[in-house]
């Protein structure tokens, strides 16, 4: 088994290697677009899929599953790896696929309940008074024991609170209808978004992302050319999944290898407009959940897209080449290139504007816990197929995955809501509901209906068109004879 993850080589012939039990000190991979960032995090995927360590990476552009095929035995990687000296046999990796949307993997699905005021607030976009409203809400269904399942029921939570303000001004404080309205729009700009598909059952369990198949990591990739277009759906989405891995394991302390390894590709978008609050989130999980054995790696372009909170807790830093263009991006440059430690053999402010398509200025952490001094790094390529996978590919593995049955059928909406609340009382200690086991059936709602059948009239006597009339006169004319007679 490895025992380090191999990353490249210098000019000089010096491999350069993450020892594999530093996996989980996080790792920063940086570069402007097209200098190799997702040749580079490929290869990552696969040298810890290859130690056995379960990989979660967010394949935005599609490119990733090429990871699932063995590569070129004549293309661009063999020559590469001919180049470097390096051995090289194409090969693949156990993958998995999935989608928050369900078409191009298996789908994810939470509960609003289980995402929690604070991420929904950020996925909305809702200001501080909007996210005080949106808290009582949770309070109030938590307080009643109604647990929201959907955007829908988070509708009905917020309709019931306007209905009775008053009685909820009371007990939790004040709530206004503008903040309700805010919210009520931007669910709809959710889900026009298609947000509304992360929400349902069965639950996704994190603990499948944390699979073996014959000694090596699964590599569970995210559909996300799609989920690109909600950035914000995109970013508090995996952030809720590093949450969720967080309050799921256990603590591990030190171990030989990571239990597994997050990639957080365009990085950049977490922390765009993100409240100090949420950036506090942020930077506490990335501190704590490594003691739970979870490596997170940022990939984005530069290192200023991350606060500087959070680039203190990284350990791995791979710099791909960045562009000077302005004085702005100059500054930039420089503030890259000195983040290194030193290395009197390498000029890392000369070599950043300079390196070719898949170099790097790479450092790595030492065995004792240190960074290593930078070097100019030719990296590795992959062993599987560098590009995507054809659709047919794709279908096969999804239909191959041991997950498919647990995860790719989609319960009905009555049925999804029973098995949510059964699951949050089983949680809570709460006594069970005992559901009626008779199904409602098309045509059941007759029964319940008031009977509008008008009263059977009397049926005009056919002969005669005149008949109605001879009758009124008829009367008439012993209304007249009867007066007479008086």
């Amino acid at each position: 088994m490895n025992t380090a993850i191999a990353i490249g080589r210098t000019v000089d012939g010096r491999d350069i290697s993450l020892p594999l039990a530093l996996g989980n000190r996080h790792g920063l991979v940086t570069g402007a677009t097209g200098t190799g960032k997702t040749v580079t995090l490929q290869r990552l995927a696969e040298e810890f899929s290859r130690a056995g360590v379960p990989v979660f990476a967010a394949d935005v552009k599609g490119d990733l599953s090429g990871i699932a095929a063995k590569g070129d035995p004549q293309g661009k990687a063999a020559s590469r790896a001919e180049s470097l000296l390096s051995p090289w046999t194409p090969d693949s990796c156990p993958a998995c696929f999935w989608d928050i949307f369900g078409v191009h993997g298996l789908p994810i699905r939470t509960s609003v309940h289980a995402l929690g005021p604070e991420l929904l607030a950020s996925m909305l976009r809702l200001n501080e008074t909007q996210y005080g409203t949106l808290a009582i809400a949770f309070r109030k269904a938590r307080d009643e024991q109604d647990f929201l399942l959907t955007l829908d029921d988070l509708r009905w939570a917020l309709n019931d609170m306007m209905e009775f303000r008053e009685e909820v001004c009371k007990r939790y404080g004040n709530i206004t209808a503008s903040s309700i309205a805010a919210i009520q729009r931007n669910i709809l700009a959710l889900e026009a978004q298609g947000g509304h598909h992360l929400f349902g059952e069965p639950a996704f369990n994190v603990q499948d992302f944390i699979r073996t198949e014959d000694g090596r990591g699964v590599v569970n990739l995210l559909h996300a050319d799609d989920l690109m277009e909600a950035p914000k759906l995109y970013a508090t989405f995996l952030l809720w999944l590093l949450t969720e891995l967080f309050r799921a394991l256990p603590e591990a302390g030190d171990l030989d290898k990571p239990k597994l390894v997050f990639f957080f590709d365009e990085a950049h978008l977490l922390f765009r407009d993100a409240p100090k609050p949420l950036l506090q989130q942020i930077e506490r999980l990335v501190r704590l959940v490594r003691s739970k054995g979870v490596g997170v790696f940022f990939v984005t372009q530069t290192p200023q897209d991350v606060p500087e909170t959070v680039l203190a807790q990284l350990g791995t830093r791979i710099q791909h080449a960045l562009r000077a263009f302005t004085v702005r991006d100059q500054a930039r440059v420089r503030a890259a290139a000195d983040a290194f430690r030193p290395n009197p053999q390498v000029n890392a402010r000369a070599a950043i504007t300079s390196m070719a398509i898949g170099e790097a200025l790479v450092s790595v952490l030492s065995a004792d816990g240190t960074p290593s001094p930078v070097e100019r790094v030719m990296i590795y390529p992959p062993a599987g197929q560098i590009g995507p996978i054809s659709e047919l590919e794709r279908k096969a593995l999804i239909d191959q995955s041991q997950l498919r049955q647990k995860y790719a059928a989609t319960k009905a909406s009555s049925e999804a809501n029973r098995s949510f609340i059964d699951r949050m009382r089983a949680e809570r200690g709460l006594p069970a509901i005992a559901w009626s086991e008779e199904e409602w059936k098309p045509g059941d709602y007759a029964q319940f209906l008031p009977d509008f059948t008008p009263a059977p009239s009397v049926e005009r006597r056919r002969g005669d068109p005149n008949a109605g009339w001879k009758a009124i006169v008829a009367l008439a004319v012993a209304a007249v004879l009867l007066a007479v007679a008086v």
